[in-house]
Protein backbone atom coordinates (compact mmCIF):
# COMPACT_ATOMS: atom_id res chain seq x y z
CA UNK A 1 0.00 0.00 0.00
CA UNK A 2 2.03 3.68 -0.83
CA UNK A 3 2.05 5.71 1.50
CA UNK A 4 1.20 9.81 1.41
CA UNK A 5 2.01 12.57 4.02
CA UNK A 6 0.06 15.77 3.68
CA UNK A 7 0.95 18.53 6.20
CA UNK A 8 -1.63 20.71 7.56
CA UNK A 9 -4.13 18.42 6.67
CA UNK A 10 -6.24 18.89 9.39
CA UNK A 11 -8.56 20.92 7.74
CA UNK A 12 -10.00 22.43 4.45
CA UNK A 13 -8.30 21.25 1.48
CA UNK A 14 -5.91 19.20 3.63
CA UNK A 15 -8.25 16.87 4.85
CA UNK A 16 -10.01 16.46 1.58
CA UNK A 17 -7.30 15.67 -0.13
CA UNK A 18 -6.40 13.22 2.71
CA UNK A 19 -10.00 11.77 2.19
CA UNK A 20 -10.20 11.78 -1.42
CA UNK A 21 -6.61 9.74 -1.56
CA UNK A 22 -7.89 7.57 1.61
CA UNK A 23 -10.82 6.51 -0.81
CA UNK A 24 -8.28 5.88 -3.86
CA UNK A 25 -6.21 3.27 -0.94
CA UNK A 26 -3.31 5.13 0.20
CA UNK A 27 -2.35 4.81 3.67
CA UNK A 28 -2.56 8.73 4.73
CA UNK A 29 -0.80 10.33 7.38
CA UNK A 30 -2.83 13.45 8.38
CA UNK A 31 -0.56 16.09 9.64
CA UNK A 32 -1.35 18.62 12.21
CA UNK A 33 0.82 20.86 14.20
CA UNK A 34 -1.70 19.58 17.01
CA UNK A 35 -1.81 15.89 17.51
CA UNK A 36 -4.82 15.75 19.36
CA UNK A 37 -6.39 17.68 17.40
CA UNK A 38 -5.15 15.25 14.08
CA UNK A 39 -6.17 12.86 16.23
CA UNK A 40 -10.00 14.07 17.18
CA UNK A 41 -10.07 14.28 12.91
CA UNK A 42 -9.12 10.55 12.40
CA UNK A 43 -11.44 9.92 14.86
CA UNK A 44 -14.38 11.49 12.66
CA UNK A 45 -12.96 10.10 9.63
CA UNK A 46 -12.89 6.33 11.00
CA UNK A 47 -16.47 6.64 12.56
CA UNK A 48 -17.63 7.95 8.53
CA UNK A 49 -15.89 4.75 7.35
CA UNK A 50 -12.69 5.84 6.28
CA UNK A 51 -9.46 3.83 6.09
CA UNK A 52 -5.36 3.87 6.69
CA UNK A 53 -5.90 7.59 8.19
CA UNK A 54 -3.17 8.33 11.06
CA UNK A 55 -2.34 11.80 12.48
CA UNK A 56 1.43 12.30 13.02
CA UNK A 57 2.16 15.48 14.25
CA UNK A 58 4.29 17.57 12.39
CA UNK A 59 5.00 21.68 12.40
CA UNK A 60 6.76 22.47 9.27
CA UNK A 61 8.66 25.06 11.19
CA UNK A 62 10.24 22.99 14.05
CA UNK A 63 13.14 20.56 13.23
CA UNK A 64 12.70 18.50 15.84
CA UNK A 65 8.80 17.71 15.18
CA UNK A 66 9.69 17.17 11.43
CA UNK A 67 12.59 14.29 12.50
CA UNK A 68 10.80 12.89 14.73
CA UNK A 69 7.27 12.76 12.21
CA UNK A 70 9.90 11.02 9.56
CA UNK A 71 11.54 8.67 12.23
CA UNK A 72 7.81 7.67 12.40
CA UNK A 73 6.97 6.95 8.84
CA UNK A 74 10.23 5.32 8.58
CA UNK A 75 9.69 2.77 11.60
CA UNK A 76 6.11 2.41 10.21
CA UNK A 77 6.43 2.05 6.55
CA UNK A 78 10.47 2.09 5.50
CA UNK A 79 9.58 4.37 3.01
CA UNK A 80 6.82 7.38 1.66
CA UNK A 81 5.76 7.57 -1.67
CA UNK A 82 4.34 10.77 -1.87
CA UNK A 83 4.59 14.11 -0.05
CA UNK A 84 2.12 17.00 -0.07
CA UNK A 85 3.45 20.22 1.39
CA UNK A 86 0.02 21.42 1.99
CA UNK A 87 0.67 23.96 5.42
CA UNK A 88 0.84 27.39 4.51
CA UNK A 89 -0.67 30.52 6.51
CA UNK A 90 -1.95 34.23 4.80
CA UNK A 91 -0.12 36.41 7.56
CA UNK A 92 -1.36 39.78 8.98
CA UNK A 93 -3.75 41.84 6.57
CA UNK A 94 -3.21 44.50 4.99
CA UNK A 95 0.40 43.32 3.19
CA UNK A 96 1.60 46.25 1.87
CA UNK A 97 5.34 46.26 0.33
CA UNK A 98 5.88 49.59 1.81
CA UNK A 99 5.17 49.00 5.12
CA UNK A 100 4.16 45.04 6.18
CA UNK A 101 6.99 44.53 8.78
CA UNK A 102 10.28 42.12 7.87
CA UNK A 103 9.04 40.32 11.15
CA UNK A 104 5.73 39.75 9.47
CA UNK A 105 7.21 38.60 5.77
CA UNK A 106 9.79 36.57 8.12
CA UNK A 107 6.62 34.54 9.53
CA UNK A 108 4.85 33.62 6.56
CA UNK A 109 7.96 32.40 4.27
CA UNK A 110 9.04 30.67 7.30
CA UNK A 111 5.94 27.96 6.80
CA UNK A 112 5.26 28.28 3.32
CA UNK A 113 8.73 28.60 2.29
CA UNK A 114 11.37 27.60 4.51
CA UNK A 115 8.96 24.83 5.87
CA UNK A 116 8.63 23.62 2.33
CA UNK A 117 12.22 23.06 2.13
CA UNK A 118 12.67 21.78 5.69
CA UNK A 119 9.62 18.93 5.62
CA UNK A 120 11.27 18.16 2.07
CA UNK A 121 14.92 17.24 2.44
CA UNK A 122 13.90 15.45 5.81
CA UNK A 123 11.86 13.14 3.69
CA UNK A 124 13.67 12.75 0.62
CA UNK A 125 15.71 9.84 1.76
CA UNK A 126 12.23 7.72 2.42
CA UNK A 127 10.96 9.00 -1.09
CA UNK A 128 14.10 7.91 -3.12
CA UNK A 129 12.94 4.78 -1.69
CA UNK A 130 9.68 4.61 -3.63
CA UNK A 131 9.16 3.34 -6.97
CA UNK A 132 6.88 5.96 -8.19
CA UNK A 133 8.05 9.06 -5.51
CA UNK A 134 5.85 12.18 -5.98
CA UNK A 135 6.44 15.54 -4.46
CA UNK A 136 3.51 18.11 -4.73
CA UNK A 137 4.19 21.26 -2.96
CA UNK A 138 0.80 23.25 -2.57
CA UNK A 139 1.10 26.67 -4.02
CA UNK A 140 -1.61 29.82 -5.48
CA UNK A 141 -2.13 31.84 -8.61
CA UNK A 142 -0.67 34.67 -6.31
CA UNK A 143 2.26 33.10 -6.80
CA UNK A 144 2.60 33.56 -10.71
CA UNK A 145 4.67 36.96 -11.46
CA UNK A 146 3.80 36.54 -14.77
CA UNK A 147 -0.27 36.66 -14.07
CA UNK A 148 0.62 39.33 -11.40
CA UNK A 149 2.17 41.30 -14.19
CA UNK A 150 -0.99 41.08 -16.70
CA UNK A 151 -3.44 44.09 -15.92
CA UNK A 152 -6.12 41.89 -17.80
CA UNK A 153 -5.97 38.99 -14.95
CA UNK A 154 -9.02 38.70 -12.93
CA UNK A 155 -6.72 38.47 -9.39
CA UNK A 156 -4.43 41.32 -10.97
CA UNK A 157 -5.79 43.73 -7.50
CA UNK A 158 -4.78 41.34 -4.99
CA UNK A 159 -1.34 42.12 -4.31
CA UNK A 160 0.39 40.91 -0.72
CA UNK A 161 3.95 41.44 0.44
CA UNK A 162 4.58 38.66 2.29
CA UNK A 163 2.07 35.65 1.18
CA UNK A 164 2.57 36.51 -2.93
CA UNK A 165 5.95 36.17 -2.56
CA UNK A 166 6.71 32.95 -0.42
CA UNK A 167 4.59 31.41 -3.15
CA UNK A 168 6.89 33.04 -6.05
CA UNK A 169 9.55 31.62 -4.00
CA UNK A 170 7.84 27.90 -3.45
CA UNK A 171 7.66 27.99 -7.22
CA UNK A 172 11.42 29.30 -8.12
CA UNK A 173 12.93 26.49 -5.49
CA UNK A 174 10.19 23.68 -6.94
CA UNK A 175 11.60 24.39 -10.31
CA UNK A 176 15.60 23.38 -9.40
CA UNK A 177 14.15 20.65 -6.73
CA UNK A 178 12.52 18.39 -10.07
CA UNK A 179 15.52 19.59 -12.38
CA UNK A 180 17.89 17.90 -9.61
CA UNK A 181 15.43 14.71 -9.62
CA UNK A 182 15.09 14.39 -12.96
CA UNK A 183 16.86 11.55 -13.63
CA UNK A 184 15.05 9.39 -11.01
CA UNK A 185 11.54 8.48 -10.64
CA UNK A 186 10.24 11.52 -9.10
CA UNK A 187 7.45 14.35 -10.40
CA UNK A 188 7.83 17.37 -8.38
CA UNK A 189 5.19 19.51 -9.13
CA UNK A 190 3.24 23.01 -7.89
CA UNK A 191 -0.13 22.60 -7.72
CA UNK A 192 -2.60 26.12 -7.48
CA UNK A 193 -5.85 24.37 -5.92
CA UNK A 194 -7.58 27.37 -7.11
CA UNK A 195 -9.39 30.75 -5.00
CA UNK A 196 -11.41 28.00 -2.80
CA UNK A 197 -13.78 28.51 -0.04
CA UNK A 198 -11.97 28.21 3.08
CA UNK A 199 -11.05 29.23 6.74
CA UNK A 200 -8.09 30.85 5.36
CA UNK A 201 -10.11 33.48 3.06
CA UNK A 202 -12.99 33.45 5.46
CA UNK A 203 -14.74 31.85 2.95
CA UNK A 204 -14.31 34.31 0.10
CA UNK A 205 -13.30 32.05 -2.40
CA UNK A 206 -15.58 30.47 -5.73
CA UNK A 207 -14.53 27.08 -5.47
CA UNK A 208 -15.08 24.19 -3.54
CA UNK A 209 -12.54 21.94 -1.10
CA UNK A 210 -14.17 19.48 -3.30
CA UNK A 211 -12.69 20.56 -6.24
CA UNK A 212 -9.68 21.99 -5.08
CA UNK A 213 -8.73 18.43 -3.32
CA UNK A 214 -9.87 16.62 -6.90
CA UNK A 215 -7.67 18.78 -8.60
CA UNK A 216 -4.35 18.19 -6.28
CA UNK A 217 -5.18 14.68 -6.39
CA UNK A 218 -5.19 14.04 -9.94
CA UNK A 219 -1.66 16.14 -10.91
CA UNK A 220 -0.42 14.18 -7.72
CA UNK A 221 -1.08 10.72 -8.80
CA UNK A 222 0.60 10.79 -12.04
CA UNK A 223 2.01 7.88 -14.44
CA UNK A 224 5.82 7.71 -14.95
CA UNK A 225 4.69 9.90 -18.26
CA UNK A 226 3.78 12.72 -16.62
CA UNK A 227 5.96 15.83 -16.72
CA UNK A 228 7.77 17.41 -13.69
CA UNK A 229 8.72 20.84 -12.92
CA UNK A 230 5.22 21.80 -13.91
CA UNK A 231 3.05 24.90 -12.63
CA UNK A 232 -1.10 23.70 -12.36
CA UNK A 233 -3.50 25.79 -11.39
CA UNK A 234 -7.61 25.20 -11.11
CA UNK A 235 -8.35 28.44 -12.00
CA UNK A 236 -6.67 28.03 -15.31
CA UNK A 237 -9.31 27.53 -17.49
CA UNK A 238 -8.65 24.97 -19.64
CA UNK A 239 -7.83 21.23 -20.21
CA UNK A 240 -4.21 20.95 -19.19
CA UNK A 241 -4.15 23.69 -16.24
CA UNK A 242 -1.09 24.88 -16.54
CA UNK A 243 -0.19 28.42 -15.47
CA UNK A 244 2.21 30.79 -16.45
CA UNK A 245 5.09 31.52 -13.75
Amino acid sequence: MNSVLITGANRSIGLETAKQLSEKGLFVYLGSRDLEKGKAIVKELTEKGFQNIKAIEIDVTNPDSISAAKNLVEKEQGKLDILINNAGILGVNPQTAAETSIKDIQTVFDTNFFGVISVTQAFLELLKKSESPRISNITSGLGSLTLHSDPTWKYYNVKAAAYGPSKSALNAYTIVLAYELKDLPFKVNVIDPGYTSTDFNNHTGPGSVESAASFIVKHTLTDENAPTGRFYSNDIEDEIGISPW
